[in-house]
């Protein structure tokens, strides 16, 4: 199987246009995706597999003012049938590689606690596991 990984830009949308089930929570909305692009820190990755998005991993470059920019892998999801093949590995290294080159100094991301195969992915680049308290809701 031939993978192709490519940072989303203005200019290659048209990938979107043929995603495969369970990539993405949702349809992918060409109006929300131009106001996503038009943020220089985020980040969207997706994996590619004639001519068809398998795979894809979105971060956000985080500025603070008093510590380096930090990456926030925000959601990443690949096909159920092409899982556990490494694309997700290909597609979380893209991404941490665009934020090296932006200067983050650290990344962070979030997963259910139940969610044993991306655990096991996000230890797999030696990121270290801690508990924390999430708050949500609709404003």
């Amino acid at each position: 199987m031939d993978v192709s990984i490519e940072t989303i830009t203005k200019e290659n949308t048209d990938l979107l246009e043929s995603v495969a089930e369970d990539v993405f929570d949702n349809d992918v909305s060409f109006e929300y995706l131009s106001s996503y692009l038009k943020q220089s820190n985020h980040i969207l990755c997706v994996a590619v597999v004639n001519g068809r998005v398998v795979g894809q991993v979105r971060a956000i470059i985080h500025q603070h003012p008093d510590n380096p920019p930090e990456l926030y892998i925000d959601n990443a999801g690949v096909t159920k049938s092409l899982q556990r093949q490494g694309i997700a590995k290909s597609l979380v290294m893209e991404v941490v590689h665009e934020g090296r080159v932006r200067g983050c100094a650290d990344i962070w991301v979030g997963t259910e606690a139940d969610n044993e195969p991306a655990k096991a992915l996000y230890r797999s680049f030696g990121l270290d596991m801690t508990v924390m308290t999430m708050f949500d809701g609709e404003l």
